[in-house]
């Protein structure tokens, strides 16, 4: 497990076990990889930022996730993965989503992308995401950089 603070100086907690602090998360990111690229949707206000959102009632995360990817970039999942689960404990409500990892089989061209400007892709994501502020805050803390470790880590292991 992990613990540090994002940007808004909110105590964040990381851990990549299977639903450390809810079995039913209220909310889901999705880490997406499409032609050995990333994913990105540019949400119309935060900027930059992989998809995700609100798990509506009835709805898995799994499910949220799947919806989430599709609404924001057009994209059919082929496959995709629990990576882990955080808590942002924020100044009034705590906040519990479920981290998943897509690899993305087609984009889908949409006349609507809901409140994003739809997909966007990079071989690469910048070193600097912290301080660029074409990115999002949910992009700025350190759920990313140990998320992104863990993506490398189950890209290691599916190569074998």
């Amino acid at each position: 497990m992990y613990k540090f603070q994002d940007s808004y100086q909110n105590e964040v907690h990381l851990s990549f076990s299977i639903d450390p602090y809810s079995n039913n998360p209220k909310h889901v990111w999705v880490i997406c990889r499409y032609k050995d690229q990333w994913l990105l949707t540019e949400h119309r206000e935060r900027g930059l930022e992989f998809p995700g959102g609100k798990v509506e009632k009835g709805e898995t995360p799994a499910a949220a996730a799947l919806r989430e990817v599709k609404e924001e970039t057009g994209a059919v999942v082929s496959k995709l993965e629990y990576i882990g689960q955080y808590k942002v404990l924020g100044k009034g409500k705590t906040i519990i989503k479920n981290i998943y990892f897509a690899e993305i089989e087609r984009l889908i061209h949409q006349n609507n992308y809901f409140e994003t400007y739809g997909p966007r892709l990079m071989f690469e994501l910048p070193s600097s995401v912290k301080n660029n502020s074409k990115f999002s805050f949910i992009m700025k803390d350190d759920v990313l950089i140990y998320s992104l470790k863990r993506v490398s880590e189950l890209l290691t292991s599916n190569k074998k």
